[in-house]
């Protein structure tokens, strides 16, 4: 199957996700260890990688939901991965579908779980060092430098990628890292809100969810 598909880099809706994943929609179990993943999108062609364990296996963090959980409860305004159809599981985007969760037009802060805005743009991660592309070297200079760091989206993407089995020891190393120093707004939000008060700092708290943390803290 080729993920080489020009509709890809034309989606403006729903129903043009729906067409492709009906068309050419890989489902989860189809993912082995072994399996070369071909990545073509609108932000990166040509790079592949090799899935090293099976999905969601041999995790080295305890990450508090997959990543299809995460899109199908309201993550990134709906717009993080909608071009990354193919490369991931066809499940992960049909429940954030059923769930009114992905906008591949606008982005819409309303669909978050917590319905607020809690991200920097791409533009701010690249100039601070923290994903390829930029020239200003970050707390972690690897993370600007594409041959160790291929994954030009950030964390998250880079989360979806160790899930569904890849390997990158000295990569993963620094990003599990940065996952569990996460934790600190965790501490901040415990030091100031009552236990389970959603309207307490809820920028906080989305936050924490697209890290993978419970938000409901």
């Amino acid at each position: 199957m080729s993920i080489k598909d020009p509709r890809i880099l034309k989606i403006k809706s729903v129903d043009d996700m729906k067409a492709i994943l009906l068309d050419k929609g890989r489902p989860l179990d189809s993912f082995k260890p072994g399996d070369t993943i071909e990545v073509w999108n609108k932000m990166k062609k040509g790079y592949s990688y090799k899935l090293s364990v099976a999905p969601g296996t041999q995790m080295a963090f305890k990450p508090y939901a997959t990543p299809g959980e995460m899109l199908a409860m309201g993550a990134f305004e709906g717009k993080y991965l909608n071009d990354c159809l193919l490369e991931f599981p066809a499940e992960w985007y049909w429940n954030a579908i059923l769930a009114d969760k992905l906008r591949p037009g606008e982005a819409d802060v309303s669909i978050n779980l917590l319905g607020v805005d809690s991200r920097q743009p791409l533009e701010f991660w690249i100039d601070s060092g923290w994903v390829p592309g930029g020239t200003r070297k970050g707390m972690h200079p690897e993370l600007s430098d594409a041959k160790i760091n291929p994954d030009e989206r950030g964390w998250f993407q880079w989360y979806c990628r160790y899930w569904m089995g890849r390997r990158l020891p000295v990569l993963d190393a620094i990003q599990i890292k940065r996952w569990s120093a996460f934790t600190r707004h965790a501490g901040q939000i415990k030091a100031h809100c009552q236990p389970g008060d959603l309207e307490c700092r809820p920028r906080q708290r989305q936050g924490l969810f697209q890290w993978s943390h419970d938000p409901f803290i």
